[in-house]
């Protein structure tokens, strides 16, 4: 179990995914410029963080876009997951930790590819009330911010039907090097293929039952048991309880607290190997100015704590406390 007061991370490479075509609500493409608004690069800068802002992803709708089956915007989700994977993908080349600022959930499809891409042994944290591993014929809405994972996972690509727009991306996760922490609205189908894959799952029930420390400690436990392997962890932010996080489109009470967020995101902070980020479904065109700014900044607390400030203070490679000059 790492220490929590470690010094930050020094290299931050930020990118925003402006895209709301995984769900039925527009909004979630705002949330980007919404957190560079709140002073999300400065807060990071002033804590001793070295931060590239790469910009917004130049995300389009495709224009023949079919409802295929069940599933809506296949090829609009497959084009964007694309240009994610290649942008993270040249991120973690230039040694930086990846910080993607979405976006609705799809964004993890491109996100993780692209990971893999770069370093093929990491492992998941998923942080969320929802586990969105439907797959296209589990799904009850069709919207595909509820699959991202079906894609990815090995174990599941007999249940996957084909969907154009998605020949780039290849399930390249085991189902053992994945992990969910705050689960408590899980569809039907999702509750069968993590009870068939044996994904280690943990609910609210579990938080509330053995405490978050414990919760954590056995997440990691069960994907990097030897704790050398690069973490992406993809943090929805209807994790926490929507009274926390009113602006967001599927909120489910009974959701962590913002000290259990915190508590998450410094723990894989301080293990030195998160090396990508999301940061998924904020809304800012739900609730009323108070619920949005709410909204933002308590999600603006969560990604200090994952680039490495911590709730006991910390401070960058080489400070020192100066000495008063000498007569």
């Amino acid at each position: 179990m790492p220490e929590i007061d470690l010094p930050m991370a020094q290299e931050i490479g930020v990118i925003g995914i402006p895209f709301s075509k995984g769900q039925s609500r527009h909004g979630t493409d705002l949330a980007p410029q919404k957190l560079r608004e709140a002073g999300l690069i400065k807060k990071l800068e002033d804590h001793g963080i070295n931060v590239t802002d790469f910009g917004d992803l130049p995300l389009e709708t495709h224009p023949d876009d079919l409802q295929i089956g069940n599933t809506k915007n296949p090829k609009t989700v497959g084009a964007a997951s694309e240009m994610i994977a290649k942008s993270v993908q040249g991120i973690l080349k230039e040694n930086k930790t990846v910080l993607a600022l979405g976006g609705d959930h799809s964004m993890a499809i491109g996100s993780i590819y692209g990971h893999w891409l770069a370093q093929p042994d990491l492992v998941i944290i998923w942080v969320d009330a929802h586990a969105d591993i439907n797959t296209p014929l589990t799904s009850g809405s069709g919207n595909m911010h509820g699959m991202p994972l079906s894609f990815l996972i090995k174990e599941l690509q007999q249940y996957i039907p084909e969907l154009p727009g998605l020949e780039y991306v290849k399930p390249c996760i085991s189902a053992k090097n994945l992990a969910y922490i705050g689960l408590r609205d899980v569809d039907p189908g999702e509750r069968k293929i993590i009870e068939m894959l044996g994904i280690p799952a943990f609910s609210m029930q579990e938080v509330d039952r053995f405490g978050i420390k414990e919760v954590v400690d056995m997440a990691l436990k069960a994907v990097d048991p030897n704790g050398d392997k690069p973490i992406h962890m993809s943090f929805d932010v209807d994790a926490l309880d929507p009274t926390l996080i009113p602006s967001t489109g599927t909120p489910v009470h009974g959701g962590l607290s913002l000290r259990e967020g915190l508590y998450i995101a410094e723990v894989m902070a301080a293990t030195g190997r998160l090396s990508v980020v999301d940061i998924a479904e904020v809304n800012p065109m739900l609730g009323d100015a108070k619920d949005v700014a709410k909204t933002i900044d308590m999600t603006l607390e969560v990604i200090q704590r994952c680039c490495g400030r911590t709730r006991r203070g910390a401070y960058p490679p080489g400070y020192t406390v100066p000495l008063p000059e000498s007569s």
